[in-house]
């Protein structure tokens, strides 16, 4: 680091797993820890254990009412604020690896090469098959379009829009996570390789990110879309999405550098110019945009930080490590 940081390690309660935490959410205002195992901590009042897949939590997602969790187990799992969980799908036999949340409540999965929509309403589910197994999904913020990344770029698909064709984003390599930009002008995929690709949807221009030491395991837009926060660095690296080119011909801007590490986590605040960054080390920075001002949340332990979220109302975060250990911090 730069200078060392204000702390508030001492506010933070910390929480004890038996193994790895897969990922780490909010349900109103619980925090969630999820154990790569298949077991998740409801916090706040009479804490609640669940148990969410027999196996491995593959991936998760959430909006703050509730939380789908993937598994090696074949299904998708619903868990909601009150500690219940439902089954949205099954597929006996294979891994369901991917997950993404509709704003309107529809949600979709992918088994292999198979992508498959489950609309909010009940209605029977639609599936598509694409070029390669399925590296990622992501919905778009307003209505239903669904991208789809895979290897060769990513597809675009309105399971709506009957007899509307899906459309392709060309890039070759491998394509893993996909996000779209708050506004939905953009769309930015996440490497094999140490590099993040993005498209501008209007003309299908494209950006391209390199650089990285590593690959890009986490990333995050901010809230107000203005810069789109990443991993895979000594610090965490903020490409700037400002103008209507997005990035191209700018320089990203860097935040919480520290050394002899790199950053493993990003988690963007939900209303102000903050980011949360979680290293490889095990510590957790909170630093602020503008001035890049740090406060340290957890001192470094030699265990990898693999879950970092915000609350909706940004009043408090949480954390989880490849090594059980869990934090809570509630400003």
């Amino acid at each position: 680091m730069s200078s060392a940081p204000a702390s508030l390690t001492d506010k933070v309660r910390p929480f004890t797993f038996d193994s790895a935490i897969a990922a780490t959410a909010f349900l109103g205002p619980r925090a969630v820890f999820v154990e790569d195992q298949g077991t998740a901590l409801l916090t706040g009042g009479e804490e609640t254990r669940v148990k969410l897949h027999d196996g491995v939590v593959l991936e998760t997602v959430g909006d703050g009412r509730r939380l789908l969790t993937a598994g090696d187990d074949g299904t998708v799992r619903a868990l909601g604020a009150d500690g219940t969980v439902s089954t949205l799908a099954e597929h006996k036999n294979r891994w369901i690896d991917h997950v993404a949340l509709g704003a309107d409540g529809s949600f979709a999965y992918s088994v292999g090469k198979t992508a498959y929509f489950v609309p909010a309403k009940g209605e029977e589910r639609r599936a598509l098959d694409v070029a390669s197994t399925v590296g990622g999904l992501a919905f778009a913020p307003k209505g239903t379009r669904l991208g789809i990344a895979h290897y060769g770029g990513v597809t675009l698909w309105f399971p709506n829009a009957a007899g509307v064709k899906p459309e392709g984003l060309g890039w070759k390599g491998s394509h893993l996570g996909v996000a779209f930009s708050p506004d939905g002008r953009f769309l930015v995929t996440t490497m094999q390789e140490p590099a993040l690709h993005g498209w501008r949807l209007s003309d299908g221009g494209h950006m391209r990110m390199s650089g990285y030491p590593a690959r890009v395991k986490s990333y995050a837009f901010t809230a107000d879309g203005k810069w789109l926060a990443s991993s895979g660095s000594g610090e965490a690296i903020l490409w700037p999405f400002q103008s209507k080119e997005g990035p191209m011909g700018k320089q990203p801007a860097m935040l919480a550098p520290a050394p002899d590490t790199r950053v493993a986590q990003v988690a963007c605040h939900p209303k102000d110019p903050v980011v949360a960054v979680g290293y490889e080390n095990g510590m957790v920075l909170m630093a602020r945009i503008t001035d890049g001002a740090e406060i340290l949340l957890r001192a470094p332990d030699a265990s990898r930080i693999t879950g970092l979220a915000w609350r909706a109302d940004g009043g408090a975060v949480a954390f989880g490590t490849e090594g059980g250990a869990g934090g809570l911090l509630e400003f």
